[in-house]
């Protein structure tokens, strides 16, 4: 799909949802604003209509198809394995849920009145951006600490909450929270489809929605099946070498 300097930068964003981020971050204005001509709004704002249109290319390119590019996880070791969820899905979350929470306020106050369900949408995206705020840091400053102290240990390390599995059982249980929130918000927008008469930001709402249910997914999916049983089993391996050397 080209992009032309001629086209008006809210039927950019209406063609591709993902391209408000960009928009955002150079402060163009895509909703009221967005009868302007892509080279106009640049222009406004000055910024080189060059520029802007590489970063909207490459932000294609990165949303285009399978968006988060797929690893082999069980091929990483633990403490590999937590860095790159770290690096990967926390950064992520760390730099969209703000931009959603903005969004889904404003897109539930310009459109409240019109569909109920925004209510349902904003609370459940605030609970879910709550949880997972606690969630990360217990991930970062407790478990995945514990799981690479595993990786690098010679014996089970004696852990202030005892076996891993203990905060492992917390974070799967946050896990299943989290999905039902997703839930929540994939059945209060008609599995992220906008209606009609949607505005480019209650679009650009159900876009960032839809992509950080994907990346939950996937960061759920690499704790749940892969970091996690790989931990345990670690432990467990450790315990039994020590009993070894017990025995003898």
């Amino acid at each position: 799909m080209t992009i032309d300097l001629q086209s008006p930068v809210g039927d950019l964003v209406k063609q591709r949802p993902s391209r408000s981020r960009v928009f955002e971050k150079l402060q163009i204005d895509y909703c009221c604003g967005g009868k302007l001509p892509l080279a106009e709004a640049c222009e406004r704002q000055g910024l080189d209509a060059q520029t802007v249109l590489r970063e909207l290319r490459e932000s294609d390119a990165q949303y285009l198809g399978d968006e988060t590019p797929l690893v082999d996880a069980d091929a990483m070791s633990l403490a590999e394995l937590a860095d790159h969820i770290e690096q990967t899905h926390h950064a992520y979350l760390k730099g969209e849920l703000p931009r959603l929470d903005a969004l889904t306020q404003k897109v539930l106050e310009v459109h409240g009145d019109a569909d109920r369900r925004l209510q349902d949408v904003r609370r459940a995206f605030v609970a879910l951006h709550q949880e997972l705020a606690a969630h990360l840091r217990k991930e970062e400053q407790i478990l995945f600490p514990m799981i690479r102290q595993l990786e690098s240990a010679a014996r089970v390390p004696a852990f202030h909450c005892g076996s891993v599995a203990n905060p492992i059982r917390q974070m799967e249980y946050e896990h299943d929270s989290a999905g039902q929130a997703l839930a929540i918000l994939s059945g209060s927008t008609d599995g992220y489809q906008p209606p009609e008469w949607a505005c480019h930001t209650y679009r650009a709402m159900l876009d960032g929605l839809k992509q950080l249910e994907g990346d939950l997914h996937q960061h759920i999916h690499k704790e749940n099946n892969v970091l996690f049983p790989k931990a345990i089993r670690r432990e467990s391996a450790l315990a039994g070498e020590a009993c070894r050397c017990g025995a003898s």
